[in-house]
């Protein structure tokens, strides 16, 4: 498929390992992901990179990433998703929360991050609420184990409010630029 990105060649995952498509967006990716390591104390085993969730509706699949989900060992939960995209915070907001409501199968993940990179909003993914805002909005792994105990992990949306979640997440990540006329 054409894509409007450019490939420089390839990189190596911080995280895993892999081999990638060395893209301005997948450097950033790295970058966040060294940031959470090397600046903020997470372990890598506490990263997984890449995860994604499949949307069909109206005739329109869409695969909605989210770049980073982030655990505590003590915890054996995810607490935490990263999605980054460039352009305006509050635009992603809102599928943000949508992906933190269904990504995992047992519990919603309360919190979510937007990054454009340069920017970042920290969410309540139970009340939608912005919590801190810039860069330092993303919780050191220190500050993570504090806020974890008050955090609520709701039961997974099910029946139509997980279908109307799956659906934000359809609408607001199907990508239309790269397509072929």
């Amino acid at each position: 498929m054409p894509t409007h990105h450019l490939v420089y060649g390839s990189l190596i995952d911080y995280v895993t390992g892999e081999e990638l498509a060395d893209t301005d967006d997948e450097r950033f990716r790295q970058e966040l992901s060294r940031m959470l390591v090397e600046d903020l104390g997470y372990h890598r085993e506490e990263l997984e990179p890449r995860c994604f969730i499949e949307t069909l509706f109206s005739s329109q699949f869409v695969r909605s990433t989210i770049e980073l989900a982030v655990s505590l060992k003590e915890l054996e939960k995810k607490f935490l998703i990263i999605r980054y995209a460039p352009g305006s915070l509050v635009s992603r907001e809102r599928s943000a929360i949508a992906a933190a409501r269904v990504l995992e199968d047992g519990y919603q993940i309360p919190l979510a991050v937007v990054t454009n990179g340069r920017d970042a909003e920290l969410l309540d993914t139970v009340n939608g609420a912005v919590l801190a805002t810039g860069m330092e909005a993303i919780p050191s792994r220190q500050r993570a184990v504090e806020l974890v105990p008050d955090l609520e992990f709701r039961p997974p949306a099910t029946g139509k409010k997980r279908e109307g979640e799956l659906r934000i997440l359809n609408a607001f990540d199907v990508q239309v630029c790269c397509r072929s006329i």
